[in-house]
C-alpha cells in the first residue's frame, strides 16, 4: 500500500502546483491609482544617440530624481549592456567608443552635505570610457572635464581635478624637534591647481591606453577632425613653461605656440577645419588696471611660432577701439579668413572714488532706445559685446564688418562668402516698448573692404542669406509674403505672387501680422528655396524665373501637415538627388507619421501613419539606419529603430515598465458649438475602466489650443504649473482641455464663451458629476480662469495660477524676466486687447477680473511667486486682497524666489501635493488639510508642511 500512497501524494502534488500555475498565469495584475510617491521612480530618457556606422544606440535612462545609466544597445547582435550613473555621453566618430562622466551616488553626495562636508571634500566625477567591441569600461577617478573629437576617433582629452592635500597627522605635529635644528627651513611653496593657474589636461590614446599630461592648463580645444589638440597653459616652471601649446596627435609631438607668464590671461582658442591653423588671444598684461589692450594671434602649420596678428594699433582697428576678449575667433571653412571681435576701450569706473563718492541713479530718459529694466537685464552682455571683425589671411587686411550703428553681422557660405548680412535695429528700438517684433534695416556687406549697401529699410520679418549667399530673404509680415534679393544685381523680388493660398499663419487670432509656416530649406547652389504652407511644401523660384511647384500636392486635400526631417544636422541644402523624409500631421484626426518625397519625379510615398506622435529622428551618419521615439497617452516615448523606409519598426527601450501596475486612463476628441456659433474641438481624458453609467469629477484645464496634443504622452511628474492628466484620471477624474479661439478686444468673454458650452456639452452626457466640476490654468489660462468664476458659479473649485487680475494696472508694468515692457502683451500678443489703455479704457476694465471680485462665489486657489519675471505676482496679491476683504475662501501659495513656474523638484512636488489636496476637498470631499483650515504661520515656514487631514496623515498622499 505504501507505493500507491506515494504516488497519490505525487499527483496530488502535481496538481495543485499546475493549478498554482495556472492560477498566476490567469490572476490580472490589481492596478492601483498613481500618488505622489511614484514620481521619483518614473524613468526619463535625456539623450539618444546611435553610432557612426550604425551598429549601436546609446540611450540615458534616468530617474526623476535619482541615479540612472546609460544603455547600449547592439543592433547587430542584439544584446544589450549598461553603465550606472553616466552622463554627459559621447560617442566617438570612429563607432568604437562611449566617453562619458560617471557621477557618483545621488544618496552618497546628499548624506555628505548633510554632514556639512566642504564642496572639495564631496566626491567627483569619474571618467568612464566603453568600448563596444570588447564591451570592456575603464574609469578615471577625479575628472573636470573631457572632449573628443567631433570627426575622429582613437583620442579623449580631459582635466583632472586638483589633487587632495595629504593632512599631517597628529603625531607629526608632536613630535619634538631635534636641539641641533636652529631655524626651521621653509619647505618651497607647492603650486596648486586652481581655477587661477588651471588643471592638469591628459592626453589619452583610445587604442593602448598611452597617456601624455600637461600641467596647470586653464584651456583646451581638440580639432574637429582629431589633427591635435590646443591648450593654454600657466606653467610649471620647470617642464613645461607658461604659453599656448599645440600637440599634434598624429605624430604625438608638442610645439610650443607662445612662450608667456603665468598670470596672463590665453583665452579664445579656435582651430581650423583642417587643423593646419589656430588663433587665441592674450591679454599680456600682469597688472590689474581697468583699460585691457588683448593681442590676438595666429599660427599656421610649419611656423616656428604664432605671430600678433591684431591688436589696438592695427591698421584698419577704429581709433580707441581694441580686439575683444569675449568674442572666440572662428575661422572661414575654406581657411582664406579669421573672423574676430573688436568693441570701443570700455568706459571705467575711476578707482580713487571712495564707495561714499560714487552716485548710483539710474536716468530713464524718454528717447532711450531701451527702457532702463531691459538695460539692466542686458548689462553683462552689453559690456562684453564686440562687433565682428575678419582679418583675410593672404595679407594680413582687417576689415571691420559691424559697429555700433549695425551690431549683427551674420557671415555667409560658412565665412568662405564675399559678402555678409548685416543688420540694424537702432533707429526703432523705441518701438518694441510697445510693438515687440520691431523693425530693423537690412544691409549687404562686402568682406573684401566692408562697403555696404541696403537691402531693405524698416523690414517687419527676419532676414537670412541663402546658403551660397545668392541671395538674401525673408518673410515680410505686413505684407505677408516671401521676398529675395539677389546679390548679383541687386534685385529684389515678391515671390509666388500667383499662389492663391496664403503662406502666413491661417488661424492667428491675434491683433497683430501673423508670422509665416517657416523654410524646409535651398536647394543645391541656391536654384530654388523650398518653404510651407499651413499643409504643404512649395519649390520657389528666387528670382521668379519658374512658377512656384507645390511639391507635396495633397496636403490641403486631405489636410496633411508636411514638414521636412532633416537627417544630417551639417546639411546647408536639400539634395534634389536624395529622397526627402517628410513628417507627417493629420490636422483632423490628429494622427501622423512618416512620407517620403523624391524630388526627381516629385513621388510621394507613405512610409507609416498611426495614432502616435513621433519625434527626435536621428540617423546613423553612415549607416541607412534611423532612431526615433514614438507616444500616445498610454505609450511612453520610448526609442524604437528602423531603416529609412519604416519598413522593419522596433522598440529597443523600455523606460518604464512599472505603468502596467498603475491605472491610467484614455483619451478622446469631442466637439461641441461655442456662444458665438464657432465649431470648437477638445480632449476629454478619461479615467481607466470608464464608465458612462456612472458620474465623475471633472476638471477642466485650458490653455488656447491642445487638441493637436492627442497623442501626447503625460509622464506622472511633480507639476511646474499645471494639473498632470495621468495623475488625475488615474485617481478617477475626468479631464477636458477645451480648445478657444479669441475675438480681439474680448479675451475674458471669449474664454467663457467657449468653454462653458464645452462643459455644459459633457454633463448633458450623463457622466459628469456636475456639481463638482473643478477648473485650473496657469499664467494666460490663469487669467481666464480668474475671469471665469467672476463670471460663472458652475465650479466648485478653480485654481488660479500667475492670474493677472488688473489689465490697468498691468499694462504698464515690466516682465522682469526680460526688462521688457508690457504693453505689447496686452496691445498686439496674448492678451488680445488690440488697443492701448487710453485708446479702449473700457476693455481693460472689462477684461479685468478685479473689478467683478464680488461677484465671486468659487473657492480659488492661486499660485503666485515673488520671483515671477513674466506676471509680476503683485497682480496675485491684487486679487488675493480683493477676495480677503470681499471674505472669500481664497488662498495664495508663494514659493519663495521661484518665478513664473516652479522649477525647483521639491517645490513643485509640494504644489502637486496642495493642488491635489485643494480639488479633492472640493471635487471628492475629502477632508480639508490643515494648510487649508489654519494656514502656515510665518514661524513654521519650512517646517510644518500642513498636509495633514482630520481622517489621516501623509499616508493618502501616498508619501514615502
Amino acid at each position: 500500500m505504501r507505493p500507491a500512497i506515494l504516488s497519490l501524494s505525487f499527483i496530488l502534488l502535481t496538481f495543485c502546483a499546475w493549478s498554482q500555475k495556472k492560477s498566476a498565469k490567469t490572476v490580472p495584475v490589481v492596478k492601483k491609482p498613481l500618488t505622489h510617491a511614484v514620481y521619483d521612480q518614473w524613468r526619463e530618457i535625456p539623450y539618444k544617440a546611435i553610432t557612426t556606422d550604425g551598429n549601436v544606440v546609446a540611450l540615458a535612462i534616468n530617474p526623476q530624481d535619482g541615479d540612472g545609466k546609460v544603455v547600449f544597445f547592439d543592433l547587430k547582435a542584439n544584446t544589450q549592456d549598461s553603465v550606472k550613473r553616466a552622463a554627459e555621453i559621447g560617442l566617438t566618430f570612429d563607432s568604437r567608443y562611449a566617453v562619458f562622466r560617471i557621477k557618483p551616488p545621488i544618496n552618497t553626495v546628499k548624506d555628505l552635505r548633510r554632514q556639512k562636508k566642504k564642496k572639495e571634500d564631496l566626491p567627483k566625477d569619474s571618467l568612464g570610457i566603453y568600448a563596444f567591441g570588447t564591451k570592456k569600461l575603464e574609469k578615471i577617478a577625479e575628472i573636470r572635464s573631457y572632449k573628443i573629437a567631433e570627426k575622429a576617433g582613437g583620442w579623449v582629452a580631459y582635466q583632472l581635478e586638483a589633487k587632495k592635500e595629504a593632512k599631517p597627522k597628529a603625531d607629526d605635529k608632536t613630535k619634538s624637534k631635534p636641539d641641533s635644528v636652529k631655524k626651521e627651513v621653509k619647505p618651497k611653496k607647492i603650486k596648486k591647481n586652481t581655477d587661477d593657474n588651471g588643471y592638469t589636461l591628459v592626453l589619452r590614446k583610445l587604442s593602448d591606453g598611452k597617456e601624455t599630461s600637461f600641467g596647470y592648463v586653464k584651456d583646451y580645444a581638440i580639432a574637429k577632425y582629431g589633427q591635435g589638440v590646443l591648450f593654454a597653459s600657466t606653467g610649471n616652471d620647470s617642464t613645461l613653461k607658461a604659453g599656448v601649446y599645440w600637440y599634434d596627435l598624429q605624430q604625438e609631438k608638442l610645439q610650443p605656440l607662445y612662450a608667456g607668464k603665468a598670470k596672463q590671461k590665453m583665452k579664445g582658442l579656435a582651430i581650423n577645419e583642417d587643423g593646419t591653423q589656430v588663433s587665441f588671444i592674450v591679454d599680456a598684461d600682469t597688472t590689474k588696471a581697468l583699460k585691457r589692450y588683448p593681442k590676438l594671434y595666429h599660427w599656421k602649420k610649419g611656423d616656428a611660432s604664432a605671430i600678433v596678428l591684431a591688436d589696438e594699433n592695427k591698421t584698419g582697428m577704429p581709433p580707441s577701439w581694441i580686439v575683444s576678449e569675449h568674442y572666440v575667433p572662428s575661422f572661414s571653412k575654406d581657411g582664406s579668413k579669421l573672423f574676430v571681435g573688436i568693441n570701443p576701450q570700455p568706459v571705467v569706473q575711476d578707482t580713487m572714488l571712495l564707495q561714499e563718492e560714487i552716485v548710483n541713479v539710474e536716468v530713464w530718459n524718454w528717447q532711450d532706445g531701451l527702457i532702463y529694466p531691459q538695460q539692466n537685464k542686458q548689462l553683462d552682455n552689453e559690456k562684453k559685446r564686440s562687433y565682428q571683425s575678419v582679418i583675410h589671411l593672404a595679407d594680413g587686411k582687417l576689415v571691420t564688418l559691424g559697429s555700433k550703428e549695425m551690431p549683427t553681422v551674420d557671415q555667409a557660405d560658412e565665412g568662405n562668402a564675399a559678402v555678409a548680412l548685416g543688420r540694424s535695429d537702432m533707429a526703432y528700438r523705441r518701438n518694441t516698448t510697445w510693438d515687440i517684433s520691431g523693425y530693423e534695416d537690412v544691409f549687404l556687406l562686402n568682406v573684401a573692404d566692408g562697403s555696404k549697401k541696403d537691402v531693405v529699410k524698416k523690414l517687419k520679418g527676419n532676414p537670412f542669406i541663402s546658403p551660397k549667399a545668392g541671395y538674401v530673404y525673408w518673410f515680410s509680415l505686413p505684407d505677408t509674403a516671401w521676398f529675395s534679393y539677389a546679390v548679383k544685381d541687386s534685385k529684389t523680388y515678391k515671390l509666388a505672387q500667383e499662389v492663391k493660398i496664403r503662406f502666413a499663419d491661417e488661424e492667428d487670432d491675434h491683433p497683430d501680422f501673423p508670422s509665416s509656416y517657416g523654410v524646409a530649406g535651398w536647394l543645391a547652389n541656391d536654384r530654388s528655396m523650398l518653404v510651407y504652407d499651413r499643409y504643404d511644401i512649395w519649390s520657389l523660384d528666387p528670382e521668379n524665373k519658374r512658377a512656384p511647384v507645390n511639391l507635396t500636392k495633397i496636403g490641403r486635400e486631405q489636410k496633411l501637415v508636411f514638414r521636412y526631417v532633416k537627417l544630417d544636422p551639417e546639411e546647408r541644402f536639400i539634395d534634389p538627388e536624395k529622397e526627402m523624409l517628410l513628417q507627417v500631421f493629420d490636422e483632423t484626426t490628429k494622427v501622423s507619421g512618416f512620407y517620403k518625397l523624391s524630388l526627381k519625379d516629385n513621388k510621394l510615398t507613405k512610409l507609416v501613419m498611426s495614432e502616435h506622435r513621433y519625434a527626435s529622428v536621428i540617423k546613423a551618419k553612415n549607416a541607412e539606419r534611423l532612431i526615433y521615439t514614438r507616444e500616445n497617452f498610454t505609450e511612453y516615448p520610448d526609442v524604437w529603430t528602423t531603416d529609412p523606409n519604416f519598413s522593419a519598426p522596433k522598440k529597443i527601450s523600455q523606460a518604464n515598465p512599472q505603468m502596467k501596475n498603475y491605472l491610467w486612463g484614455s483619451v478622446e476628441m469631442v466637439s461641441w458649438t461655442s456662444l458665438d456659433n464657432i465649431p470648437l474641438q477638445g480632449l476629454l481624458y478619461k479615467p481607466e475602466g470608464f464608465d458612462p453609467k456612472k458620474k465623475y469629477p471633472m476638471i477642466v484645464y485650458f490653455y488656447e489650443k491642445n487638441t493637436d496634443n492627442l497623442y501626447n504622452h503625460i509622464v506622472p511628474a511633480p507639476i511646474r504649473s499645471y494639473i498632470n492628466y495621468s495623475y488625475y484620471t488615474s485617481n478617477g477624474y475626468l479631464v477636458f482641455v477645451p480648445d478657444i479661439v479669441y475675438k480681439i478686444g474680448y479675451p475674458g468673454e471669449s474664454a467663457h464663451n467657449c468653454i462653458l458650452p464645452g462643459v455644459t456639452s459633457l454633463i448633458a452626457k450623463g457622466f459628469v458629476d456636475e456639481k463638482h466640476i473643478g477648473v485650473q490654468g496657469h499664467s494666460w489660462g490663469g487669467y481666464q480662469t480668474a475671469y471665469l468664476v467672476t463670471r460663472t458659479n458652475m465650479f466648485a473649485a478653480a485654481e488660479a495660477g500667475a492670474p493677472v487680475s488688473n489689465m490697468t494696472s498691468a499694462y504698464g508694468g515690466i516682465r522682469w524676466e526680460s526688462g521688457f515692457s508690457r504693453m505689447f502683451q496686452y496691445e498686439k500678443s496674448q492678451s488680445r486687447i488690440g488697443g492701448t489703455l487710453w485708446e479702449t479704457p473700457i476693455r481693460y476694465i472689462e477684461n479685468s477680473p478685479i473689478f467683478f471680485a464680488d461677484k465671486i462665489q468659487t473657492p480659488l486657489l492661486m499660485m503666485h511667486n515673488d520671483g515671477d519675471g513674466a506676471v509680476p505676482w503683485y497682480q496675485g496679491i491684487e486679487f488675493y486682497m480683493a477676495l480677503r476683504r470681499l471674505d472669500k475662501p481664497v488662498w495664495m501659495l508663494n514659493y519663495n524666489n521661484q518665478g513664473h513656474g516652479l522649477t525647483q523638484r521639491q517645490d513643485r512636488t509640494d504644489f502637486a501635493i496642495r493642488m491635489s489636496q485643494f480639488f479633492d476637498h472640493y471635487l471628492k470631499g475629502a477632508p480639508a488639510p490643515e494648510w487649508m483650515k489654519k494656514g502656515i504661520p510665518a514661524v513654521e515656514k519650512g517646517i510644518n508642511k500642513g498636509y495633514s487631514t482630520s481622517a489621516s496623515e501623509t499616508l493618502m498622499l501616498g508619501q514615502k
